[in-house]
């Protein structure tokens, strides 16, 4: 007597995870899955200036703000830098904020001024957006984009960033660097 409640057991075991399939007339009538083929997705594409540029967190420190942008040489040859990234700030539907942009150091960082910098491939370069949220007369401005040029020439990529610019309507970048001072 205690074999058929072992029996029942296994036998409802083994019919766990199998579904009722109508009679398709395809002989194993139930589905069975193996093991799965990994599918070659492309990641995203490297553009043509051979630089991939993100944007990192915003930091903040008493009215401050900053972030990192970092640009990675996705490409098979060196990238030569010399000097800043071409930089403008977009509103929410990505229209241009009047903003001016200063190449030089700020409260976050240090700017170490514009030196020739080749990036290996897989090497990367950094700089930094700087900016006070100070709000004093008039209209404050918010960016939730950055337009961001690499070097002259290559084309521009934008990237999400949320810049509360308060009413300074300023924005300071230092020249690309291989690593930062602060």
């Amino acid at each position: 007597m205690r074999a058929l409640p072992a029996v029942l057991l296994l036998t409802l075991l083994a019919s766990c995870g199998k579904a009722a399939h109508p009679d398709n007339g395809i002989e194993p009538p139930l589905l069975t899955v193996g093991p799965s083929t990994p599918v070659d997705t492309p990641g995203p594409r490297c553009p043509d200036s051979g630089l991939s540029v993100t944007a990192g967190e915003v930091d903040a420190a008493l009215g401050h703000r900053a972030s990192v942008l970092t640009a990675t040489n996705c490409g098979t040859t060196p990238v030569h830098l010399d000097g800043y990234p071409a930089i403008r700030l977009l509103d929410a539907t990505r229209a241009p904020l009047a903003v001016t942009v200063a190449h030089d150091s700020s409260y976050m960082a240090i700017d170490p001024g514009p030196a020739p910098l080749t990036v290996a491939p897989g090497g990367r370069a950094l700089t930094v957006l700087s900016w006070s949220n100070t709000v004093t007369y008039g209209d404050s401005a918010t960016g939730a984009f950055v337009e961001v040029v690499p070097l002259p020439g290559a084309a521009a990529q934008t990237l999400p960033l949320d810049t509360d610019l308060g009413t300074t309507g300023s924005l300071t970048v230092t020249a690309w660097a291989s690593s930062l001072r602060s």
